[in-house]
């Protein structure tokens, strides 16, 4: 591993966890001495990432973190759409968007920004009454998200359990 693969591997590792991960771990678990992982937090740090040294080790403090976003295809029935957007929130994931593709105007977007259960039944209710179609009918099930996450973790575990569940579009 080079230098700028094994700067890579701390930040995502500091990213991916909420406490402090000690130097002495990070240099035995990348194979390098100690002095090495002091030398790499200081050149992250020149770059302006914000990792705090702490008497139990490294972190970046959670607020300082950034976003991981994912466009997700998926394609289900109207009586679906709850459990879909549950899977996403249930794992800490925010549902930006739904996006269909119309053959006459292009892109079409809305705008959801679901972030928690609430949302969803707030959303749940307002669908109920407003008697709305979802952008969705419009393609056949067919639709894309855009989800933000605090870490790829969290986006691999919301898209396996989409895949599970048989959310996603496949050919």
């Amino acid at each position: 591993m080079n230098s700028k693969e094994r700067r890579y591997f701390i930040l995502t590792k500091l990213m991916s966890y909420n406490e402090p991960q000690k130097g002495h771990n990070l240099s035995t678990e990348i194979g390098v001495t100690r002095q090495i992982i002091v030398k790499d937090i200081a050149i992250l740090r020149a770059e302006g990432k914000n990792i705090i040294a702490t008497p139990e080790g490294y972190l970046i403090p959670k607020n300082q973190r950034p976003k991981v976003k994912k466009i997700l295809a998926t394609s289900h029935d109207t009586d679906r759409i709850e459990e879909e957007l549950q899977i996403i929130v249930k794992y800490g994931g925010v549902i930006e968007d739904v996006i269909v593709e119309h053959p006459v105007y292009g892109e079409i977007r809305g705008m959801l920004m679901i972030k928690t259960l609430n949302d969803i039944q707030n959303f749940m209710i307002r669908f109920k009454n407003e008697k709305a179609e979802p952008l969705s009918k419009l393609t056949g099930g067919i639709h894309l998200h855009t989800i933000e996450a605090d870490s790829e973790d969290i986006i691999n575990k919301i898209t396996s359990e989409l895949n599970e569940k048989k959310f996603l579009a496949c050919d």
